[in-house]
């Protein structure tokens, strides 16, 4: 009877379970729970060894070559796809230099640096040929893949960002029907101008699926261009799929999305990593269970705008996904954290904060927000990820556990602590001050403290003490410290 039941998984449809029982030859009942992993279409083919992928043994973590790797960004854009090469290649050996191995890079052409392409090739007259292509924006996505490749820096894609098809951005875009030959706004269901805020999703280009509106002029042209993106970015191993970027879309636009490019991708015998970004700002929301949900329909997280957050209630909100997703666990990314003096989304003290909470409180990768909504590639973001490496020196991020409960009498955003329990404890001060950690009184500890404004060990030489919760580990100063206290063996 088993024989029969896995025959004949081949032919059931993917994303189902099916729970068989059969009864032994000593009249026993045992139920057989087969989970069904395949596509829609036939069986999903398995990662490829080098590919970024869940890690085997803990897939909260991402491995990368077949090793476990700790995802760690800061760059100044969110298409670094379109900067010309003079500007990308230093930028990237940059990055690389202080350990950063993780990009995030938007399919925007919004024209904010003058630099930036359509992917649509412009006609004499100056009009857009929807499908036509413009060869050097397509040059420049493969080199950014090729040279974020060389240097073993994982690259997010997102596939589309709302904010190119809205406010002064769409008056310029090709797909608006007055700068294109393709369509009329008659035939598109498109509109001159879209003057509110993006967030409001009142463009029909996010309409355009089956499912939703199923636009017969917009949606080919939409399938064409992703299908352009997809035939550069299978090629390579490094790269993972986000649909949208902050989205307050539909489930249906997401959905179609996500099935067309795994689609695409198990046509080349491959299988690929996609999640969606929602906007929403509390990680309990319903929107965002759309993503928490489905582990067989998004193989990993993104929960940036929980940055927007600030203290207790960000790493309270984190430690609810993380834990709402216990029982199928998946990566959890933040491919951009706000924040910088003289910005919109919080200061600078605020980006380094939370940039901290997200990676000790259990995410697989966390990247500063590029210039002005984030710190970008500078002073303190190249300290941060200094000195996370340096922890990552003592202990892997995927051996520690949040353990606030550890701290003894802390007060609200005062410290932040992770540990392998026993072993290694450490902790976040995001404004100095003392910690008191609740062990048990009889253990000798190796105590040292890290500059997270300078990126180095505050001390030549850590120091041995017994830690009882009576005793206060003072910072050295009233900015941001990591403390490392690890137990001295026997």
């Amino acid at each position: 009877m088993l024989n029969f039941v896995v025959s004949s998984l081949k032919n059931i449809t993917t994303n189902t379970f099916i729970m068989v029982k059969y009864a032994t030859k000593i009249g026993c009942y045992v139920s057989l729970l087969l989970l069904i992993t395949g596509a829609l279409h036939g069986q999903n083919p398995s990662f490829k060894k080098n590919a970024i992928q869940p890690w085997k043994n803990n897939p909260r973590y991402w491995q990368y070559k077949g090793k476990p790797v700790m995802l760690l960004g800061a760059s100044n854009d969110d298409n670094l796809f379109q900067w010309p090469s003079h500007k990308l290649i230093p930028h990237l050996d940059s990055m690389k230099r202080i350990g950063a191995n993780y990009v995030r890079n938007t399919m925007s052409d919004r024209r904010d640096k003058g630099f930036e392409l359509y992917p649509f090739e412009q006609l004499e007259d100056g009009l857009y040929d929807l499908h036509l292509w413009d060869d050097e924006y397509w040059k420049r996505f493969e080199k950014f893949l090729k040279e974020t490749k060389k240097r073993d820096i994982i690259v997010q894609i997102e596939l589309w960002d709302r904010f190119d098809y809205s406010q002064k951005h769409w008056l310029t875009h090709p797909y608006n029907p007055k700068n294109n030959v393709n369509y009329s706004y008659d035939e598109s269901g498109l509109a001159n101008e879209y003057p509110e805020h993006a967030g409001q999703n009142r463009q029909p280009f996010f309409f355009t699926t089956p499912k939703q509106r199923n636009n017969p002029w917009l949606l080919p042209i939409q399938k064409k261009f992703i299908a352009k993106v997809l035939s550069y970015s299978l090629s390579f191993d490094h790269v993972l799929y986000c649909i949208d970027n902050e989205t307050s879309g539909e489930e249906e636009w997401s959905i179609f999305w996500r099935d067309f490019i795994v689609d695409k991708a198990r046509e080349k015998g491959k299988a690929i990593c996609v999640t969606e970004m929602w906007d929403d700002w509390n990680l309990q929301a319903d929107r965002h269970r759309r993503t928490l949900d489905h582990p067989d329909r998004f193989r990993f997280c993104d929960v940036s705008q929980n940055t927007h957050q600030r203290g207790d209630r960000l790493w309270n909100n984190l430690q609810w996904a993380l834990g709402y997703i216990e029982a199928a666990p998946r990566p959890v990314n933040v491919v951009k954290t706000y924040g910088a003096d003289g910005g919109r989304h919080g200061n600078t003290r605020d980006a380094i904060e939370r940039w901290w909470l997200h990676l000790l409180g259990g995410v697989a990768s966390v990247r500063f927000h590029r210039p002005d909504s984030g710190l970008g590639l500078s002073a303190e973001s190249i300290a941060s990820v200094r000195v996370a490496r340096i922890i990552e020196q003592q202990v892997p991020f995927w051996e520690l556990h949040p353990c606030n409960h550890v701290l003894a009498n802390r007060s609200e955003n005062s410290a932040y602590l992770t540990a392998t329990p026993g072993k290694i404890y450490v902790a976040f001060l995001p404004k100095g001050g003392s910690v008191r950690l609740d062990l048990d009184g009889t253990s000798t500890y190796s105590v040292r403290w890290l500059n997270v404004r300078q990126g180095e060990w505050h001390e030549a030489a850590p120091q041995e003490v017994v830690i009882t919760s009576a005793m206060p580990l003072q910072a050295p100063g009233n900015d941001e410290w990591v403390l490392i206290a690890t137990k001295k063996s026997l």
